[in-house]
């Protein structure tokens, strides 16, 4: 779970779990951002997150703490409309007040992940939004058919 509801910029029942945004989108028919949406989040699928904390929790005498994510930085808005486009949802975009503690900027630096670890995200932002997509399409449609 890389995001964290509102710190992420988006709403928590709108992302809930890493590229989870998409399904919610489609059944809910809106979704909240934060402010402007001009704020930037960086986001890294689940996998390529697992791929490095087994290569922290591998590595002998690791110099540690890490950063792991994905240095690719989005804004929130154009994150939003990517997924209403990519589910060819109808939903709308709110806009709610942005909170004073939001950061504008989130980017994790991975040099050392890169260095030591010999790890980087291999799923890209698309890939990883159809990947998660296709994912909560299949559950929905179990729950539907149950």
């Amino acid at each position: 779970r890389a995001l964290e509801g509102r710190a992420a910029g988006v709403s928590v029942q709108n992302v809930s779990s890493t590229f989870g945004t998409a399904p919610k989108i489609r059944v809910r028919g809106a979704t909240s951002i934060y402010g402007s949406g001009s704020q930037t989040r960086s986001f890294c699928y689940v996998k390529d997150l697992v791929r490095g904390i087994l290569a922290m929790m591998t590595k002998d005498s690791f110099p540690g703490p890490v950063n792991l994510g994905n240095p690719g930085e989005y804004k929130v808005r154009d994150l939003a409309e990517i997924i209403i486009k990519m589910t060819n949802s109808k939903s709308r975009i709110i806009n709610l007040p942005l909170p004073s503690d939001d950061p504008t900027v989130r980017r994790p630096d991975i040099s050392l992940a890169k260095k030591e670890l010999h790890w980087e995200p291999k799923i890209d932002l698309n890939e990883g939004l159809l990947l998660t997509i296709a994912y909560f399409d299949k559950e929905l449609t179990k729950r539907v058919i149950k």
